[in-house]
């Protein structure tokens, strides 16, 4: 996948390279939560199936911390190896496993001595409840395991090494379908023999990615490592808290989606253990073609998004309209599949009564009626993380499920009973599916006027740079409106040395390959890396964010090589923290002043001013503090800080430039 060009590679080759290995782990993935169904429901009987939905949530749950952790480590894993910083990566690493460790084994505590109140919180009935504690307390032995497998899995993707990571789960699924009928028939250990089955599984999959700690391509794994900080983890965390989100809003959909069948179950001629049971059962058939459309539009996002940054929009088109027509291709196979041959899909998993039957035809027919309408919807969100839009693919991600089929719902099932709940799935595909259809709309005949637009070509300003092997080199970080980019200028001017600000962006451009235009307005946007990071669950790659903070990591560096200089922002001080002779300033300024510069030279209007400096600094804050786990505002990060209305832009500049000259260990040309 390395040696393919992004920007000229053929887009088919492309989509096939990135996307193939994707669907096959998800789909590897889907499989191993329905073995144990189809196993179940042929060696005990429904109520096996429905137990092992109620204990469903609880996996969820522990999957939910385990990939905030693999994701979150493998994301800063390729940002510290980006910014050549090796030792700081093994650590990320080293305690991003710790943590999965330590919660993995607190979880499967908790969950062993909460077990039945946790089966009464997520739907289970009296007829479950034996099955559901059978099943759930085997199952709470091998949460360590499983915990700190998937969060390995995801490392060892990052380290790049997808192949290992793909293999130790398909030896695992592979082992599970043995194992499942050995331990139900031959053992005649029923419910619980499942359970025995997928912990086994999980087991050796653990194993296999626990072998790799010494087998690490680009760190090397040590005792040093695993020294715990509880600041690290912290970082690492947040990297991967959207996955953690995503994996509980479907916890969340399935506990109302439990309750709301307790409550109208119980007065239909269904049941309550049918309903639960069966939709259950559904979801995850439907599952296994979700993962199928979620690897397409997964694998198409470095792809997007290599050529959105690089302002290549007909190739953008050209892979959007790839994913989309592949993404419908499996929608409609999947449609004729539920629509024509219901009753043997879910005998698949087992047989069941005449109401069971009926029940699951409905589920299909009802429920699913819009799947058509699901591959443009899952694939829109997916497109729009890879563009940098990560509101529109938040917003994308959690409609259908939280925003649309949860309190539809809760109002159809109030009219319609234990049918509205069914009725609620094509009302929520169908809303989902208007929202993609026109945002996607807006996004394309936004890149069409672009391309229309004639770039101006900005000269390459690396040669200009002075070659001083020994310099001092000055980082700027400023609130908006506080002068700080003028204060540069002035001082750069004074000592006589080079200053990189707008010059700057020219050079990361060669360094990345994004567009010059793209990297100032990505530079001036308000991005929230929660939301940029909302699909990365999906698929292990950096977001366009995240590539430019490394291109601009290594252009800072190579900067500081060639002499003495200043630098305005991007994280600088950070960035160029272990070198000598960096003196680090922060400069602020009294409210009144911010706005009367944001006014008369920024072009803001004086009503809104204020309001839009606060949003910008609260951007600067964020990002800041992202990327370098520091404190943006935190002054015992800076050398030296002032406030420029106290001062004056003039005696600013006099008062830095006399004390760099004093305090610095090189001298500076003049």
């Amino acid at each position: 996948m390395k040696q393919l060009d992004l920007g000229k590679e053929k887009i088919g080759k492309l989509l096939m390279a990135f996307s193939v290995p994707c669907i096959i782990s998800l789909v590897v993935n889907a499989l191993y939560n329905i073995i144990d169904q189809i196993f179940i429901g042929w060696g005990v009987d429904y109520l096996g199936n429905g137990a092992t939905n109620i204990i469903f949530p609880i996996t969820v749950i522990c999957l939910a911390i385990s990939l905030m952790f693999g994701d979150g480590t493998s994301a800063y894993l390729s940002l510290k190896l980006g910014e050549k910083k090796k030792k700081e990566a093994e650590r990320g690493v080293g305690n991003g496993i710790i943590a999965a460790v330590i919660l993995s084994i607190i979880l499967g505590i908790i969950i062993l001595i909460f077990l039945p109140n946790l089966i009464t919180l997520f739907g289970g009935t009296d007829s479950l409840r034996q099955y559901a504690m059978d099943y759930g307390y085997i199952i709470a032995i091998g949460i360590p395991f499983m915990m700190i497998g998937t969060t390995l899995n995801s490392i060892i993707r990052a380290d790049g090494s997808p192949k290992y990571a793909m293999t130790s789960m398909i030896i695992g699924a592979v082992l599970n379908i043995i194992l499942d009928p050995i331990s139900i028939f031959v053992f005649d250990m029923g419910i619980k023999g499942a359970a025995l089955a997928t912990i086994i599984s999980q087991m050796v999959t653990f194993l296999i990615n626990v072998l790799y700690l010494k087998k690490f391509k680009s760190i090397e794994i040590t005792k040093d490592s695993f020294k715990v900080s509880f600041k690290l983890i912290k970082n690492v965390a947040m990297l991967g808290i959207s996955s953690f989100i995503t994996q509980m809003a479907i916890v969340i959909v399935i506990t109302a989606q439990n309750t709301l069948y307790n409550i109208y179950g119980a007065s239909s001629r269904f049941g309550t253990e049918i309903p639960i049971t069966v939709h259950g059962i559904v979801m995850k058939v439907n599952m296994i073609l979700i993962s199928i459309i979620i690897g397409i539009s997964a694998g198409s996002q470095p792809i997007v998004g290599y050529n959105y940054g690089a302002k290549k929009y007909d190739r953008v088109k050209q892979a959007l309209k790839y994913v989309l027509v592949l993404s419908t291709m499996v929608s409609v196979v999947s449609f004729i599949l539920f629509q024509t041959i219901p009753e043997k899909l879910i005998s698949i998993f087992g047989s069941g009564d005449e109401l069971y039957n009926e029940f699951a035809c409905l589920t299909f027919r009802i429920f699913l009626m819009l799947t058509l309408c699901n591959g443009i919807q899952i694939s829109s969100g997916i497109f729009f993380q890879a563009v940098g839009k990560p509101t529109k693919s938040a917003f994308l991600t959690l409609s259908r499920q939280i925003l649309f089929y949860i309190p539809a719902a809760i109002i159809l099932s109030k009219f319609y009973g234990i049918m509205g709940v069914l009725y609620a799935g094509p009302v929520a595909d169908g809303l989902a599916f208007l929202i993609a259809v026109t945002l996607l709309v807006l996004q394309v005949k936004k890149f069409n006027k672009t391309e229309n637009k004639n770039e101006k070509k900005i000269e390459n300003l690396k040669a200009e740079t002075p070659n001083q092997k020994d310099g001092l080199i000055i980082t700027i970080n400023r609130e908006y409106g506080s002068g700080g980019r003028y204060v540069g200028k002035l001082l750069a001017e004074k000592l006589g040395i080079k200053l990189y600000d707008k010059d700057l962006i020219m050079m990361v451009s060669n360094e990345s390959g994004l567009s010059a235009s793209y990297i100032e307005e990505k530079e001036q946007s308000i991005t929230d890396k929660l939301l940029s990071n909302f699909n990365s669950q999906y698929y292990n790659n950096l977001t366009n964010d995240d590539n430019l903070f490394i291109a601009e990591t290594n252009a800072i560096k190579e900067i500081a090589k060639k002499g003495s200089c200043v630098i305005v922002g991007r994280c600088a001080d950070y960035i160029l923290k272990e070198q000598e002779n960096v003196f680090k300033i922060f400069l602020y300024s009294d409210e009144e002043g911010k706005v009367k510069r944001a006014v008369n030279y920024y072009g803001l209007e004086e009503k809104n001013a204020l309001k839009e400096i606060n949003k910008i600094n609260k951007a600067r804050e964020n990002h800041y503090n992202h990327y370098t786990g520091q404190m943006w505002k935190d002054l015992d990060n800076y050398d030296f800080s002032i406030n420029v209305d106290k001062f004056g832009i003039e005696e600013t500049v006099k008062t830095i430039e006399k004390m760099v000259i004093e305090r610095s260990n090189v001298g500076v040309a003049k």
